[in-house]
């Protein structure tokens, strides 16, 4: 065989790999008996949290060398980690040094807090912890936002969001479970209105198709929920330890309507009970309904 002939036929090889579809059949089975969601249980949120990306493949299924990642956690309260009021600083750490092993570029840690982001990232753990991962931690600037056209929106047609999010190569998106007093929780879907810019308490008006619309444009390569503490009442900022339940849980998948669609059994609800659950499995973002999924349950 001729050098030039080999390499055409090691060049499409190569390329058969690499387009899913095209995926050899040893492949296809492998990624086939991944399950659809990961609940990993156990008293250290960093082994829940690797468990349960490992579960699902690994790190290097989500994030390929030189990738500039986004870790999207929510930041927005002046609370301490025992208030679930903001994503455990230790999942997002754990998350950030993953996607570096995986090798990413950068990894970038931000949100649009509610309260005085100089407090919320020292009060809620995740700056240091993230730094000390070896992330990008910043304030949101809020000359950075883009006016992004949202294709298909019901409720919002468009809507300036923030440019790291749009210019990263991947995103993961890290919210905590918890209580919210007007969409009855928060979870995968109300975490996106942390990179929204201009006054985003008008999307409360028509919540429930509002978030699914956010879902159009951003779409997140992994989703996962942190449930190590859940808030149960007077969300989203609570404040009484007497509302957090310690679950010591972490939720995994790449669908984040099943995500959310979980984390509401967690409450004691269904995906159903959340319509803005039920208008994204309806759109076709995801599913909602948990019996057709593939759901594991690991002990780590």
């Amino acid at each position: 065989m001729k050098r030039r002939d080999f390499l055409k036929i090691a060049a499409g090889g190569a390329a058969s790999v690499a387009v899913p579809g095209n995926l050899p059949p040893f492949l296809r089975a492998a990624d086939a008996k991944r399950p659809d969601l990961v609940v990993a249980h156990g008293a250290s949120p960093e082994k829940v949290t690797k468990a349960a990306v490992e579960s699902l493949g690994g790190m290097r299924r989500f994030v390929s060398k030189g990738d500039v990642v986004v870790v999207k956690p929510n930041i927005g309260w002046d609370r301490l980690p025992e208030n679930a009021a903001c994503t455990n600083p230790l999942v997002v750490s754990t998350l950030v040094a993953l996607c570096l092993e995986a090798g990413a570029k950068t990894v970038k840690v931000f949100d649009r807090s509610v309260n005085d982001p100089r407090r919320c990232y020292v009060q809620s753990g995740i700056e240091a912890a993230a730094k000390a991962a070896g992330a990008e931690v910043s304030f949101v600037n809020e000359r950075k936002f883009k006016e992004v056209a949202i294709k298909g929106g019901e409720s919002i047609k468009s809507w300036p969001l923030y440019t790291d999010l749009l210019e990263a190569d991947k995103i993961i998106n890290v919210p905590i479970a918890k209580h919210h007093s007007l969409s009855k929780l928060t979870m995968a879907f109300k975490n996106w209105m942390g990179v929204m810019g201009s006054a985003r308490g008008m999307i409360h008006q028509d919540i429930n198709e509002s978030l699914v619309d956010l879902g159009l444009v951003i779409k997140p390569s992994l989703t996962v929920l942190d449930a190590v503490r859940i808030l149960t009442a007077h969300g989203p900022q609570g404040g009484n330890l007497a509302d957090v339940k310690k679950l010591d849980t972490v939720i995994a998948s790449t669908d984040q309507v099943a995500v959310d669609a979980y984390g509401a059994t967690l409450f004691g609800l269904q995906g159903s009970d959340l319509g803005y659950v039920v208008n994204a499995s309806r759109r076709g973002l995801g599913t909602m309904d948990l019996a057709k999924l593939t759901v594991q349950k690991i002990e780590a």
